[in-house]
């Protein structure tokens, strides 16, 4: 890998509750990139860490708008890695700005791309909201995450409302060409991720044994397999 290979950066995004302090810089992952002597780009998605809070879902409507932002002025493709909402974003994101990316890492994202769970997501509302159902454990966890330090819980409940501007599917994804890695647990609601493979025409993916969707970002296995796809392991 030629010295300016080595130095593409790469775009971290966390998922719906989190930030890219809590998500990729407590974790490691970030001092990870560094030491492979990879520049890292951190987003905070709106409603989450240092961005704006709103309390509207219309405001959510475009969440690539802070990706878009943060992309390099001049057009050079960069790598990114997302988890979850995060992971979803980016790949927003590369349906509507071909070449912005030259490798994804997408954790934390499979089924759930294609299939809308309307009465899941309500669910969650509510406990986030406050009124949580002792034996929903998804929706539980998820209220847990909107109550840490930090957060607004009105803003992440505006999120989980909002329209979606666009939908993905397997038309808008075929124009998705740079090469992709699916990261999902096999105990990740949102497993498996079969469809979205399939339907990325450079797309590969890894299935992490015994690991849920919230584990994922910490996994030893998505981060050796993230530093391995993006030609980051330290040396």
């Amino acid at each position: 890998m030629s010295d300016s290979e080595s130095a593409v950066p790469v775009m971290c995004v966390h998922g719906w509750g989190g930030s890219f302090t809590t998500t990729w810089e407590r974790s490691g992952f970030t001092a990870l990139l560094a030491d492979a002597g990879r520049p890292v780009i951190g987003v905070d998605l709106l409603g989450h860490g240092t961005a704006p809070k709103p309390h509207e879902p219309e405001a959510y409507a475009d969440l690539t708008e802070r990706v878009v932002a943060a992309l390099p002025s001049d057009g050079t493709p960069i790598d990114a890695v997302g988890f979850s909402m995060g992971a979803l974003t980016l790949l927003r994101t590369a349906v509507e700005h071909p070449g912005a990316f030259r490798r994804l890492v997408l954790a934390g994202i499979g089924r759930n791309v294609f299939e809308r769970d309307d009465e899941r997501t309500a669910s969650i509302v509510r406990a986030v909201e406050g009124d949580v159902d002792p034996n929903d454990n998804v929706a539980r966890l998820f209220g847990q995450y909107a109550g840490q330090s930090g957060n607004d819980a009105a803003a992440l409940s505006a999120v989980l409302r909002q329209p979606q501007r666009i939908r993905l599917d397997e038309t808008v994804l075929a124009g998705v060409t740079c090469p992709v890695l699916v990261v999902v647990g096999d105990r990740d609601f949102v497993h498996p991720a079969d469809q979205l493979i399939d339907a990325l025409p450079n797309a590969s993916g890894t299935v992490l044994r015994n690991v849920d969707h919230f584990a994922t970002p910490e996994a030893f296995g998505f981060v050796d397999a993230a530093l391995e796809f993006l030609d980051a392991v330290p040396t």
